[in-house]
């Protein structure tokens, strides 16, 4: 620890109190029987349209979207606002198909993606591709809401080497094992209401304060180089820019809700209504999440990377480090310690419900398909609280002692991974046509080719597509997505030609309210 901001970590210190409190005393809030699973892991669905909203947003408005967005516009520039559109374009698909997806869950006591698969298509080798494949795409993003944190407390001063620059994280996260397993969702539940308040805060006053202390907007963007305001305009026989930047919006939109994390928030709520309400509501967070953008903007104007004192922040941290140097430069420190209290909690909100979301799969789609196949309530419910634990030490232990370039490599890979069980997933709610075995081969070659695109791109998210003579760089998930698509639709052909027998324990009445 050195130059450690006293008055901001003490402001710090204080809000991470109350939410620990706050984690403890959920296990009493709506009380139910941490014994089941669907209490546990759930929070018994029985959370409204508000509760639902600040969850769902807490979910997927994480540390690092609120560290690494403005980060991308700082360094990068303007292909940092693919993130607006991405998040508007997700509410649609909430709205058509998550309802849906709700409601056969709820009637069938469905409470991950691999059961509702096992389900639908009596394939327990399918429900296993689609639970590993949400498991190993969720590690990294845990990790990742880590490194949200990291950044911070370096803010704060508490950056370095060894088990000191370490320990307060060690802390946080012995903090979230600890209130995850004794309150389940419940504590994620009502943490995210002080997280999101906080975040909205922090948001109106970084856009009202410091482009007035930086002399308006329109010195802002004079000061931002014009190659960042702008997308590159693309050359003859090319989309360039402006095909990477649409594709990856529109893919990173159809990954997003089927992380499991993202599909535990949702079935927690109490109703399709609620589903469908929360999809009319945050597109609120997509506005906060443009202002946040601007944010990268005004540490160019401000030129916080040029300030002596954060070239040790910078140094650390690369451009991850701007906001925390932005807000340090900008704001009085008892400000600065609610602003990154805000971040903070905003990592332990989506890291908890990522921790639960992949004990569920574990425990049901794994454990107790080929382990146990029948264990208590209460022997499940214990087996999700030890699993929730395992989780978050190797997510600790992965950012502690693994590179952050590879914490981020690999979250990019998961939203290659994630958006194979699309097809699986959406068209599931609503059409049996789909063959199984064909599905599972789509999975497996989009999963396959989608790894070997990004490697040969070293882990870029747009690939160069070629197609005649035209040059058309995407988003690697959304291309490999349309390759498992037309596999899945070309071999469902020839297996119901053959006559497969089709396997679905629902009906068509299990998908409406």
């Amino acid at each position: 620890m050195h130059d450690v901001n006293w008055v901001a970590l003490s402001i710090f210190v204080l809000l991470f109190a109350f939410i620990t409190w706050l984690g403890f005393a959920a296990a009493r809030w709506r009380k139910g029987d941490l014994d089941q699973l669907h209490e546990w892991g759930l929070g018994g669905r029985r959370f409204g349209t508000l509760i639902t909203w600040f969850l769902v947003g807490g979910d997927l408005y994480t540390a690092y979207t609120f560290v690494a967005v403005p980060a991308l516009a700082f360094g990068a520039g303007a292909v940092a606002f693919f993130a607006v559109p991405y998040t508007i374009v997700v509410y649609p698909l909430l709205f058509l198909v998550f309802p849906r997806l709700w409601q056969v869950c709820h009637k069938h006591g469905y409470i991950t993606a691999g059961d509702f698969v096992r389900g639908r298509y009596g394939n327990r080798w399918l429900a296993l591709a689609i639970t590993v494949t949400g498991i190993v795409a969720t590690m990294p993003y845990i990790a990742l809401q880590l490194l949200g944190l990291q950044v911070v407390l370096g803010g704060l001063g508490v950056y370095g080497s060894g088990l000191a620059a370490d320990l307060p994280l060690i802390l946080a996260f012995l903090i979230l094992a600890a209130f995850t397993y004794s309150s389940g969702l419940r504590a994620p539940a009502s943490i995210a209401i002080v997280k999101d308040i906080l975040i909205y805060i922090t948001a109106f006053a970084a856009v009202i304060v410091i482009p007035m202390q930086l002399g308006g907007f329109g010195k802002i963007f004079a000061a931002v180089p014009h190659e960042k305001v702008l997308l590159a305009v693309p050359g003859a026989g090319t989309t360039g820019a402006y095909g990477a930047y649409a594709t990856l919006a529109l893919g990173s939109a159809l990954a997003l809700l089927l992380y499991p994390h993202s599909l535990t928030a949702i079935l927690s709520a109490s109703s399709g209504r609620a589903v469908r309400r929360n999809a009319a509501l945050l597109p609120g967070y997509s506005f906060m999440l443009g202002l946040l953008a601007l944010v990268g903007f005004f540490a160019i104007a401000a030129g916080v990377s040029k300030l002596p004192e954060f070239a040790e922040g910078f140094k650390q941290f690369g451009n991850n480090y701007a906001v925390p140097a932005l807000f340090l430069h900008s704001f009085p420190s008892w400000f600065v310690g609610v602003a990154f209290a805000a971040i903070g909690i905003g990592a332990l909100v989506p890291a908890a419900i990522m921790s639960i979301a992949a004990a569920n799969l574990y425990t049901r789609n794994i454990h107790c398909e080929f382990i146990n196949r029948s264990p208590t309530p209460k022997q499940e419910a214990q087996l999700a609280k030890w699993v929730s634990l395992v989780v978050k030490v190797g997510a600790l232990v992965f950012i502690l002692f693994v590179p952050t370039k590879y914490a981020i490599y690999l979250q990019l890979l998961g939203g290659i991974w994630i958006i194979q069980t699309l097809p699986a997933m959406v068209f599931g709610a609503y059409t049996r046509w789909f063959n199984d075995w064909a599905l599972l081969i789509g999975w497996a070659v989009g999963t396959y080719a989608g790894t070997a695109m990004a490697i040969s791109q070293d882990l870029k998210p747009a690939y160069p597509l070629k197609l005649g003579g035209f040059l058309l760089p995407g988003y690697t998930a959304f291309y490999t997505l349309l390759l498992n698509l037309a596999i899945a639709a070309v071999l469902t052909l020839v297996f119901n030609a053959l006559h497969a027998k089709k396997v679905d324990e629902t009906v068509a009445s299990d998908y409406h309210a």
